[in-house]
Order: C-alpha cells, then sequence, then structure tokens
C-alpha cells in the first residue's frame, strides 16, 4: 500500500527523526571507502533542511555487541563525510537519544544536522523491546522518516517500534526518498514487470536464494544462475565439480528446482576454473559439471557468458542479484562484466534495469557500470526479500498514503 513520504510533512519549524543507513565500508585506518550509501541519503536530509527543518539521523554501523561505545565502530567519521557532502556542519551526538542527545538537540539551529552515535550500541536496539531507550528516541522529533531500505527487512527499535512509539504519541511516521525509490522500482519490477522479464542469480549458496529462486521462476521469463551456487546444480545433475564450493546437503533441493523450473531454469554451459584461488593459477576453461580434481570454479565460461549476455539484451526487465565469479580477482571478473556490460546495453535499449545491493552492487561500481543501469539498490538483504515476494513490517507500519 502506498505511504506517504518526507514531502507530506511540512518541517519548518519542526525536527524530524531520520534512520538513515550509513553502514558503510571502512578500510583499517576508519576511512570510508565508498559513501554511495551517505550519498543516497542526501535528497531526504536536504529536501528537511531547505525547507527550515531541523535533522536528526541515526544509524547503524557494522556488528557492535550492544554493550556500550566500541571506538572501531563509532559514525564520527560518518558524521565527517556527511558534513562534506553537505557543506554544513553535522554534530555528532555521543549517546542515542540520551542526556548527550537532548543537549545537542537544543543547542542545533534551524537547518541544522545532528547525528546520534551508533544505534547498535544498545543493547535495546537488536530486540526492540528496551522502552526507555525507544522512548529516549521517539521524544527528540516531531515526526519519523524511515531512509534506511538497507535494514528495512529488519524489526529493530530504530526501524520499528520508534515509529510505533511516535504514531501512538500523534506523531507522523513516513518513508524517504530513497526508500520510496527502492520499493517502487522493486515492486513494480515483481508486479508489472516489462516483458522479457530476466533474473540474473549469483553468490555462494543455493541456500542462500531458494526461496528468491523458487518465487522468481513464477514470475521470470529466465532465470540465470551463475556463481558458486552453479556448481551444486552442476552435482545435482551428476556432475564433477573438483574442488568448487559447493552444497552437498542441497543437491535434492537442487534437483527439485531443476525440475520444476524446466526450461526457464538457465544454467552454464561452461565454468572458467584454476588450481589455486589466485589471480596467477594455473586456468582452464571446461564443460560445465567437468572441473577437474584439483580444480575449483571461479567464473562462467565465455560461452556462457555469450548466452547471458544475449538474453539480458533482448530483456524488457533485468533484476540481478549476485556476481558470476570472483570479480574482486582478475581474470576471474571476465563472467561478471560481460553481464555487467549486457545490463548496460538493455538499459540502453529501453530495459528497467536493477541490481540488487551486496556484491551486485560493489561489482557494478568496481565495473563502471553504475551509472548505466536504472537503479542500484542499497540493500542486499532487503532487496532479497522482497524478491522473495516477502512485506516488510518496518514498512507497514508507516503512515499510509
Amino acid at each position: 500500500m502506498p505511504k506517504k513520504t518526507v514531502a507530506d510533512i511540512d518541517p519548518r519549524g519542526k525536527t524530524l527523526l531520520v534512520r538513515v543507513d550509513f553502514n558503510v565500508p571502512q578500510d583499517d585506518s576508519g576511512a570510508i571507502t565508498d559513501d554511495r550509501r551517505i550519498r543516497m541519503a542526501l535528497p531526504t536530509i536536504r529536501s528537511i533542511l531547505d525547507r527550515g527543518g531541523r535533522a536528526v539521523l541515526m544509524s547503524h554501523l557494522g556488528r557492535p555487541a550492544g554493550k556500550g561505545t566500541e571506538p572501531a565502530f563509532s559514525l564520527a567519521p560518518v558524521a565527517t563525510r556527511l558534513g562534506e557532502l553537505l557543506g554544513r556542519p553535522v554534530a555528532l551526538a555521543a549517546d542515542t537519544g540520551g542526556p548527550d542527545s537532548h543537549a545537542r538537540l537544543a543547542a542545533l539551529p534551524a537547518g541544522g544536522v545532528l547525528l546520534l552515535e551508533n544505534v547498535r550500541f544498545n543493547k535495546g536496539e537488536k530486540k526492540g523491546d528496551d522502552a526507555a531507550y525507544v522512548a529516549g528516541l521517539a521524544s527528540l522529533a516531531d515526526g519519523y522518516v524511515n531512509d534506511a531500505f538497507g535494514t528495512c527487512h529488519r524489526t529493530e527499535a530504530s526501524m520499528h517500534a520508534v515509529p510505533v512509539a511516535m504514531k501512538a504519541q500523534g506523531k507522523p511516521a513516513v518513508v524517504g526518498f530513497l526508500v520510496e525509490k527502492e520499493i517502487r522500482y522493486l515492486a513494480d519490477a515483481i508486479a508489472t514487470p516489462r516483458r522479457p522479464f530476466v533474473a540474473i542469480l549469483g553468490g555462494k549458496k543455493v541456500s542462500d536464494k531458494i526461496e528468491v529462486i523458487t518465487n522468481l521462476l513464477s514470475i521470470c521469463d529466465h532465470v540465470l544462475v551463475g556463481g558458486a551456487m552453479a556448481y551444486t546444480f552442476s552435482l545435482a545433475q551428476g556432475g564433477r565439480t573438483g574442488k568448487s564450493l559447493v552444497e552437498p546437503d542441497k543437491v535434492d533441493l537442487a534437483r527439485q528446482l531443476l525440475a520444476s523450473g524446466g526450461a526457464k531454469l538457465v544454467l552454464p554451459v561452461d565454468t572458467c576454473c584454476a588450481d589455486d584461488f589466485s589471480p596467477t593459477a594455473l586456468r582452464r576453461v571446461v564443460p560445465a559439471g567437468e572441473i577437474p580434481d584439483g580444480f575449483e570454479g571461479l567464473d562462467i565460461g565465455p560461452e556462457t557468458a555469450a548466452r547471458y549476455a544475449a538474453i539480458i539484451r533482448a530483456a524488457g526487465t533485468v533484476v540481478w542479484n549476485g556476481p558470476m565469479g570472483v570479480f574482486e580477482m582478475p581474470p576471474f571478473d571476465a563472467g561478471t562484466k560481460a553481464v555487467a556490460d549486457a545490463v548496460a546495453e538493455a538499459t540502453g535499449h529501453g530495459a528497467v534495469t536493477i541490481i540488487g545491493g551486496g556484491d551486485s552492487a560493489a561489482a557494478v561500481e568496481q565495473l563502471g557500470y553504475a551509472d548505466r543501469v536504472s537503479h542500484v539498490s542499497t540493500g542486499g538483504g532487503a532487496s532479497l526479500e522482497m524478491l522473495e515476494g516477502k512485506s516488510f513490517d518496518s514498512v507497514a507500519v508507516l503512515d499510509e498514503a
């Protein structure tokens, strides 16, 4: 059901509490290596500030234990980078809805931005059942905005309990522009796709994508399989997989998917394998299911890449989740690059093309194709659950349009 957005709120003279997803990658020194998630939240933040409101932002970063502050997971570098992007200072509270948050908010001018410290420093965040923690956050603002698509599939306190509490106080709870865009792209792709509708699924494990494959087989014209999960399908067909990553306990499941998928489920016909996980290893291209002992599959082969590219170029809608191989390590990025190039070409011909977050998003960014597709999702897990046909409690609770 359509939800109200931040555009439906007049923020002048008000404070809005915005749940963002600033869980950005960092190097060993703590420097941010990819600020895309910060940049994607800017339209919502700027909309609030430009219309005379104040923005209080909250996010998680990494996986702290929930037992208090852990400097390695501090949002301080994020506050610095956000300030650079906005061109204005961003204050950082030392807590999340506690005394320092309230003190800094009291000093925040109209058009000001306050970033709360990592929500996962609080033990009540994951379970969502700490009444004092929820109340502290809910008391900070006049309205709530969910612009954290990457965590929309979770019901942590900042995603669910806080908007519930604020709505109980008569405050609005809406989606931000990023969440609105993410849901619109994915929901429309599933509900009313332009055909042919092609799904590309890669990654390591069949078990991670069971429900996705099952749901997409019911609505797609083609489901193309790559990555290490293809080797479990090879095993199910009686093939040889060498020392490739496989799931022997999922062979029966793979056979069931092969039977139910029929011609829609498209598997590799050749594999690029190597005798070591190294860019300088001895490499071979072999037929699918004929990986010799001592070798492991690391990418789809050139014939598979050409076949997949032809199917993708003819598509009206493409959803891609999971790389075709070890794209981080040339020359085993060739299959993923060929698929990315075909997706970009399909986009140029008018197809709607959606990259489903996670490693797929990292791959198109690294290979230089991010600006040549319709949409790159900020949420791997959330986009997967949408492709499974699931709805999100954290969105359902928000105000209906």
